[in-house]
């Protein structure tokens, strides 16, 4: 492709998905939403569970198109028509048979695991080029958020790769009881996902404007805005709740619910890593442990040039291509990725990066010969 060829590629369209459990109010909050301006030239696409659209007949009709999946369910079946789906709307779209959108919001059923969703947008050779990942809506409801999370792990993984949280029917929440219960529901989706905002729906927070460009790029300078995307600061304050809390075994939720088994933390390094060593970094946490990467965005600095970062993205195995920005968009030249995963210690994922950097704390040869990877691995390492 001539540089004057990729000058004129569109940019990517955002793309929003509205995700949580049954009952939890999606349609609401859209309906809401669709009478914002600022979704005014928005594509909908509502996923239905079932062989009848009754959702369909509650979403009110606005400007522009709404399509209806019917036929499965986003998480599984329907991921193909999904494909089909968007690639015909951006023909459509390119060919002047519809009014040019510049947004999509897809709503996902409530038993819905958002990844496959994300893996389609990330991985997909074309979709990836006229999409951008937007951020992913996670609705909790106030009232039965705690039992729905207790029962459910789809619920808890909806709210671990959530970009932002929106409480619903906190109106309903009058007693002394629910009130305190609802602050400790509060307090357990800080820890599961730490770098989430959470908004309030009954308060009016929940408007299009706060819920949307929760992306890496800022829609309004058109550059990389690492900071809001990572918000990695939020992680270092719940990594030492999270350890105070089990080491002295007074964690607030029964060892035996979903969420226990979920962990947030953020890696920082000031050490710069080799390309080649990186990259290998990432093809044994995804080889070997893709399933519990539930979610990994990060910026990190690389010794080729370390003037130049790369920003990844992943969600279990599928990581999108790495994106090398022009500088860094902060003071902070340092490697932060934040990761969310599921039945791993957050220990194994420093030691493996301590080896390949040459940190002191990285393990022995002994602490990495039990994965398959190992000769591979200490062929890199040297």
């Amino acid at each position: 492709m001539t540089s004057a060829s990729a000058s004129r590629a569109p940019a990517p369209l955002p793309l929003s998905i509205i995700t949580g459990f049954l009952g939890a109010g999606k349609t609401t909050l859209l309906n809401a939403l669709l009478r914002s301006p600022e979704l005014a030239d928005t594509v909908v696409i509502i996923n239905e569970f079932g062989e009848i659209g009754l959702d369909h007949l509650l979403v009110e009709r606005a400007e522009g198109d709404m399509l209806v999946l019917s036929s499965g369910c986003l998480c599984c079946s329907i991921r193909g028509d999904l494909i089909t789906t968007l690639e015909d709307l951006l023909r459509r779209r390119d060919n002047g048979r519809m009014p040019p959108f510049g947004r999509v919001l897809i709503e996902t059923t409530g038993l819905a695991d958002p990844a496959p969703v994300l893996h389609t947008i990330m991985y997909h050779p074309y979709l990836m080029l006229r999409f951008g990942l937007d951020g992913v809506v996670t609705l909790v409801d106030a009232v039965n958020g705690a039992a729905t999370l207790d029962a459910h792990a789809e619920a808890v993984k909806q709210v671990a790769v959530a970009d932002r949280l929106v409480l619903t029917k906190s109106d309903l929440v009058d007693t002394p009881q629910q009130r305190e219960a609802l602050g400790t529901l509060l307090d357990r989706l800080r820890l599961l996902n730490p770098a989430a905002t959470i908004l309030d729906a009954a308060k009016g927070e929940a408007t299009a404007a706060a819920l949307l460009d929760a992306g890496l790029y800022d829609p309004s300078r058109k550059i990389a805005d690492v900071g809001r995307w990572l918000r990695a600061e939020a992680y270092a304050d719940a990594s030492r709740e999270h350890d105070h809390a089990h080491g002295h075994g007074q964690h607030r939720h029964d060892v035996n619910r979903h969420d226990a088994h979920i962990r947030a933390f953020c890696l920082r390094s000031e050490a710069l890593i080799a390309p080649a060593a990186f990259e290998m970094f990432l093809a044994l946490l995804r080889s070997q442990h893709g399933p519990r990467l539930l979610r990994v965005k990060g910026i990190v600095a690389l010794a080729d040039d370390p003037s130049r970062p790369v920003v990844i993205h992943g969600v279990q195995h599928l990581f999108h291509p790495p994106v090398r920005l022009a500088a860094w968009p902060d003071p902070d030249h340092s490697t932060r990725i934040v990761f969310i995963m599921r039945d791993m210690p957050a220990g194994f994922v420093e030691e493996l990066w301590g080896a390949f950097t040459g940190a002191p704390d990285g393990p022995d040869a002994a602490a990495l010969a039990d994965n398959p990877l190992a000769p591979r691995l200490g062929g890199l390492l040297g």
